[in-house]
């Protein structure tokens, strides 16, 4: 399962910095964009999973969904998709591949205990 090994990465990755902090981590919040390949829920589940029997056991994954963002060459603008199925601008239908936003998967902060 993709997302168990994603998970396990972030578990890692939290007991590393908790240790040398000396702290204990209740919360890792996470950036997940639309495109990244990864099912949130899975990844939730895979999270708890990982936790089991480590210093993480009970913290949370919290998770913030990104949406996809391309940049309309004709506007000039940069656009929010609504819908991963058409990559073209919605406000004037140019189709793009120019995505700006909306591969993320990076842990951005640990929410700690002294």
């Amino acid at each position: 399962m993709h997302e168990l090994s994603i998970a396990m990465g972030i578990v890692d990755a939290a007991l590393d910095e908790a240790r040398a902090r000396g702290v204990q981590v209740s919360a890792v919040h996470l950036r997940l964009g639309a495109l990244s390949g990864v099912v949130k829920d899975a990844l939730l589940f895979s999270y708890e999973v990982a936790c089991q029997d480590t210093a993480l056991q009970g913290s949370r994954l919290i998770v913030e969904d990104v949406p996809v963002v391309i940049f309309c060459s004709r506007c000039q603008e940069q656009r929010v998709l609504g819908t991963v199925q058409s990559f073209a601008c919605p406000a004037c239908g140019e189709p793009t591949m120019d995505i700006r936003q909306g591969k993320e998967l990076e842990v951005f902060a640990l929410e700690v205990e002294d």
